[in-house]
């Protein structure tokens, strides 16, 4: 019985072998077949030319053409004009553009009313016949008290923060973005407009951590909904962490990155609370550390290495 299976099962593959090798195979058609992909026509295989020879030749063709100019170094090229003017603490770029259209501006004693215009090292520049040179880059930091406006100049109001930095430096700095009358903690102030414009914007993530004081306790739902998102009148915002500081939950931790006016009052005002304090405690890794209310320091030549890394 065994033989006879295993003579049928060998006619059997016999068969199966002979029907295969009788089985005609279609060239493919470039059309779909059912919902497999599309076969393509096999086409000839192209013949690509051989590779240049970029040996010797290359090199002696180089040697030939003598060496490369060197490109210049951005000391040699030098400055623009409106960024030098803005550097030395006149006034801001776009207003040094207007300066210099108007020939208030000269170079070496020649008006210069041309946009785009370079300044380069030696050259003497004078702003309305006064001589001005580039500013060395200062960066102070101030823990702000209440009741201080954040602006450099308001004739309304009675204390800006400038009063609390006036000795600080003969340089003309700038607040780096802005806080509310009321709320306190870490401003920093710069003439270095690249770093500000680098800390202030949304898109460079900078970590600010505010220690918020509220009127009653916030509920864990509403701590819940802040993390994940919500909605207010300009747009969707989202707090990148958040957590209770105190048992009564009365005092609340958040971290955000968002630039936009009053952001964190206006956060916990959506939900019906009032924000009693409002305390900036850590700004892109700077702190408050041996920094009383009111007083200011000047960032350590590491602090700024730091800043410009991040």
């Amino acid at each position: 019985m065994r033989k006879n299976n295993n003579s049928n099962r060998g006619s059997s593959q016999g068969k199966s072998s002979g029907n295969s090798s009788k089985r005609s195979v279609k060239a493919p058609s470039g059309k779909r077949i059912g919902k497999s992909r599309v076969v393509e026509k096999s086409e000839p295989k192209k013949e690509f030319k051989p590779r240049k020879n970029y040996g010797k030749a290359a090199e002696k063709k180089k040697e030939a053409a003598g060496p490369r100019p060197k490109l210049k170094t951005l000391s040699a090229e030098g400055m623009r004009l409106n960024r030098f003017i803005a550097n030395a603490g006149v006034c801001s770029r776009r207003e040094a553009d207007t300066f210099i259209g108007a020939g208030a501006v000269t170079i070496n004693g020649k008006i210069i009313t041309e946009l785009g215009t370079r300044v380069l090292p030696g050259d003497e520049v004078r702003f309305d016949g006064r001589k001005i040179e580039a500013e060395r880059k200062v960066y102070i930091l101030l823990n702000k008290p209440k009741d201080y406006v954040t602006t450099t100049d308001d004739p309304h109001a009675d204390k800006i923060v400038m009063d609390l930095i006036k000795d600080a430096c003969e340089e003309r700095v700038y607040p780096v973005g802005r806080l509310d009358r009321n709320t306190t903690g870490l401003l920093l102030f710069t003439n270095d407009g690249d770093l500000s414009k680098k800390l202030t914007h949304p898109k460079h993530n900078k970590k600010k951590v505010y220690q918020v004081t509220l009127d009653k306790p916030v509920e864990r739902g509403h701590m819940d909904m802040i993390a994940a998102g919500i909605e207010l009148e300009d747009g969707p915002i989202a707090a990148d962490a958040i957590s209770y500081i105190t048992d009564d939950k009365t005092e609340v931790g958040i971290e955000i990155h968002s630039g936009k006016n009053r952001i964190v009052r206006r956060i916990f005002e959506h939900f019906g609370y009032r924000v009693k304090k409002l305390d900036r405690v850590l700004f892109a890794g700077l702190t408050k550390k041996n920094l009383p209310r009111g007083k200011w320091r000047v960032l350590t030549e590491k602090e700024v290495k730091f800043l410009k890394m991040m």
